[in-house]
């Protein structure tokens, strides 16, 4: 199994520094980044597994780096800001990041935090990675949405991470605790609404009326179904 790659954005030289050693010492391969306009120039040719993004950056505002990352790659985001507002926490997710620590960190845990990301962006219940419903065709090893129009859209890490459990368990309920073992961890500091996050972006790439949706069904006080025959 080849080194999962992880990019280190924060303009604190130490901060870099020290996360590099501690990730490489845990298996990752690693690049820094001290700058929002170098890291979004290198992105592409790098494809990084994992990116891990400051919020107070010198020359962009963090939070659109990180709706940037979730939109155009399919790489696991997590965030780690001296930003420690519930209201920072929510829009961090609300914009596609997976999980969000604030400073000052314990290392150890950024190292565990960004393991966990992997392993479960490696570990699927099933070998199939392409699933065709309601006109739409999702392929989540590629993240990718494709409509029934010819339009696509990228999946990030956590929504292809729902999608699959969605696909793989069409037609029943899916309580949040499934959901939580299934997902484990994310964002388990406001765990609640980092799923309806989740969902909430699921719906609206899938064209699904939040207000009356036929896809994605909520059933209040116990979790979702997912209302599709699946080829």
């Amino acid at each position: 199994m080849t080194q999962p790659l992880a990019t280190i954005l924060d303009d604190t030289r130490e901060i870099r520094d020290l996360l590099q050693d501690a990730l490489q010492e845990a298996g990752f391969a690693t690049q820094s980044f001290a700058r929002a306009t170098e890291f979004e120039r290198a992105i592409p040719s790098i494809s990084p597994d994992l990116c891990i993004i400051d919020l107070g950056l010198p020359d962009k505002d963090g939070l659109g780096v990180v709706a940037r990352m979730a939109s155009e790659t399919g790489a696991a985001i997590l965030i780690i800001s001296g930003r420690a507002s519930l209201s920072d926490k929510i829009v961090g997710l609300e914009l596609g990041a997976d999980d969000y620590i604030t400073k000052p960190f314990e290392v150890a845990e950024v190292v565990a935090r960004a393991k966990a990301l992997i392993r479960r962006g490696r570990t699927t219940p099933d070998t199939a990675t392409t699933f065709r419903f309601h006109g739409w065709t999702a392929d989540l090893d590629q993240h990718l949405l494709t409509a029934k129009d010819g339009h696509v859209d990228r999946l990030s890490f956590a929504e292809a991470r729902v999608l699959r459990l969605f696909v793989t368990s069409p037609n029943r309920l899916i309580t949040r605790d499934q959901m939580l073992d299934y997902l484990g961890d994310i964002a388990a500091d406001n765990y609640d609404r980092a799923i309806d996050v989740r969902v909430s972006r699921l719906r609206s790439k899938l064209r699904d009326d939040p207000n009356n949706p036929q896809i994605i069904k909520t059933i209040y006080g116990a979790g979702y179904i997912f209302i599709a025959d699946i080829e």
